[in-house]
This record gives C-alpha cells, sequence and structure tokens, in this order.
C-alpha cells in the first residue's frame, strides 16, 4: 500500500510552530543539527516535568527529523494526550502515522491510513483555519485508496477551502489533483499560479520542480531549481532541498554540492536538519568520486546524530578501510 508519504516529509518543512512565545533551548539545537544533545535536554526536562506536552511535542519533532518514526509517534501520542485540543499535535501526530505507514506492509499500513485520516481531520477540525492541517488532509484524501477513506472529491472540497485562506496551498493541491487525474497541462498551470499567489516563494518554485522531475523534464527542473534558491527572502530549507533534488535526479552535481556547502555555512534551521544536509553533501561527493571528502561528511552527519543510520551506512560503505586503501 503506497500512500506516497515522502509528502508529509516535505509538508513538515513549511510548518515548525513555535514552541512558545519565547524560543525554547531544544528548538536553537534542532536549528543547528544538534538531535543528539535536542533529545537529551527534552528527555532530561521530561524527567523533571513528565506531563509537559510541548516538550513531547519537541521530542516527536527531534525523532521526525531523524525518521525513527516509532519514537516520533510515542512522544506525539503522549504530547496528543496531554493537549488534545490542539489541532498542531493532532496534526504531527497524523503525519509521524503516516511516515510509519509509508515503511510498513500492507496490512499495518492500512491501520495506520485510518489513523493518519483521523487525526488529521482532528486538526483541521480543532482549527479550521490551520492550512497546513488542511493542506495533509487534502493530500491524504487524493492519495489513500477509498477504502481508508481517501477520494478526489475530497481533496477538491479541501482545495476550496483553503483557496479563501491561502491561494498558494489551494493552487498546489489543484496541480496535485491535475496530475492524478493525468491533466499535465492543467496541474503545470496550478503550481505557476501558486507561484503568483505567493510571490515567487522558493517553496512553490521546488514544488514545480518537484513536478518537472516527475515529468523528467529535468532541463527545466534545474531552471526552477535555481529560481527557487535565488527567490527572496532567502529561506535557508530552500537551498538544502532544491541541491538534495539535483542529487537524487544526478543533475548538475557540482552546483548541488555549492547549494549544500552553503546551506551548512549558516544559518541552518531545523526545516532541514544539517545532519541530512550533510548526508546529502556526502552523497554528491560520492558522485563525483570524492570519497574521502564524502566520509568526512557521513561523519559530521554522525557527529550530530549519531543515530541516523543512512549516514552510518555510507560511511561505512566509503570508509578507507572497507574500500581497501
Amino acid at each position: 500500500m503506497v500512500l506516497k508519504h515522502k509528502f508529509f516529509l516535505v509538508a513538515a518543512l513549511a510548518f515548525v510552530p513555535a514552541f512558545a512565545t519565547s524560543t525554547h533551548p531544544a528548538e536553537e539545537l534542532l536549528a543547528k543539527g544538534r538531535a543528539d544533545e535536542a533529545i537529551a535536554l527534552l528527555h532530561s526536562q521530561l524527567a523533571q516535568n513528565p506531563n509537559d506536552a510541548g516538550t513531547y511535542h519537541l521530542l516527536c519533532r527531534a525523532h521526525f527529523d531523524f525518521q525513527d518514526w516509532n519514537e516520533a509517534i510515542s512522544a506525539c501520542e503522549k504530547a496528543a494526550e496531554l493537549n488534545p485540543s490542539s489541532s498542531r499535535e493532532h496534526l504531527w501526530l497524523g503525519r509521524s502515522y503516516g511516515e510509519k505507514a509509508d515503511a510498513s506492509n500492507f496490512m499495518i499500513a492500512v491501520g495506520l491510513a485510518k489513523k493518519v485520516r483521523s487525526e488529521f481531520e482532528t486538526a483541521v477540525q480543532l482549527d479550521p483555519n490551520n492550512t497546513e492541517a488542511r493542506s495533509d488532509l487534502a493530500e491524504f484524501y487524493l492519495e489513500a485508496p477509498g477504502i481508508v477513506g481517501g477520494g478526489k472529491d475530497k481533496a477538491e472540497s479541501q482545495a476550496k477551502t483553503l483557496a479563501n485562506l491561502d491561494a498558494a496551498k489551494a493552487h498546489w493541491i489543484n496541480g496535485r489533483i491535475a496530475e492524478k487525474n493525468k491533466d499535465l497541462t492543467r496541474a503545470e498551470n496550478e503550481y505557476h499560479a501558486a507561484i503568483t499567489a505567493s510571490n515567487g516563494g522558493g517553496n512553490d518554485w521546488l514544488n514545480l520542480a518537484s513536478f518537472y522531475r516527475r515529468q523528467q523534464r529535468l532541463n527545466e527542473m534545474e531552471q526552477a531549481l535555481r529560481r527557487a534558491v535565488a527567490a527572496p527572502p532567502t529561506q535557508p530549507e530552500v537551498i538544502m532541498e532544491a541541491g538534495e533534488t539535483l542529487v537524487r535526479a544526478g543533475r548538475d552535481i557540482p552546483l548541488a554540492i555549492s547549494w549544500l556547502q552553503k546551506y551548512l555555512a549558516g544559518p541552518t534551521v531545523e526545516l532541514a536538519p544539517a545532519f541530512k544536509a550533510y548526508y546529502w553533501l556526502g552523497q554528491a561527493q560520492e558522485k563525483v568520486g570524492d570519497f574521502r571528502a564524502a566520509a568526512d561528511s557521513y561523519r559530521n552527519a554522525l557527529r550530530l546524530a549519531k543515530g541516523y543510520n543512512r549516514a552510518r551506512d555510507a560511511l561505512n560503505r566509503v570508509s578507507e578501510d572497507n574500500r581497501g586503501e
């Protein structure tokens, strides 16, 4: 069962609500990519105050960054239990269920998908103006089969409501619907309309680039990525995402390296964890044959997040010992 939950990771990049009126120390650590330190701090705070929903929320986000879906779900469930009237807590719980569903077999995924729908619908009911919850719910309706509550008509209904709340998001959802209907001309027009509605927002250029990549229009993808990185105001997370997209597509790897290095030069943000940026920098360096530099990048990732297994596996693959050098 595939619900294409890569979407939830992308959506999460666009919405990391403030912990409180002031920045929590763990948020500062997450922004710097120091995930291990953030998790340790949050656990120490929970030992002193085990009923703080906000701390569990941050712990959920930290594990979400790690792609440790079980731990993310555990923390998010506790946050939602302690603060059941919070749209934010139900949104992140739904996202965590969604990512675990994507990594599970069919039977487990079906049960989790029903929980995703329930949490997203609850998030919207609790705060009808939560545009991120509506966007996530619309994408769920579009991608999920009818057996778990999906349906294009439901996605269209959410897009209509979003049009009055956030025009760019509404155009993006309409673009996704058009793609599902194989109306690629309309889809492209909707993605361009989202860019216009957001006054050239970097994330909307990224969405257009993703469309071009899916259609294998790779030259246009690269052009859209350049526009995303150059879009004012500068959005650090867009720079990392653009670099990652080039690496995934195997296009202009030197440019990808320069973007990822630019991002890591700072400031980094929680929306794009620095340990992930180091991982993708290592991937790019591998592609150009610079295995020593790649190994250094993977080590840097692990210094920030020792449990990031993707970096650990990559380091083992390119380490000098394993290469017999």
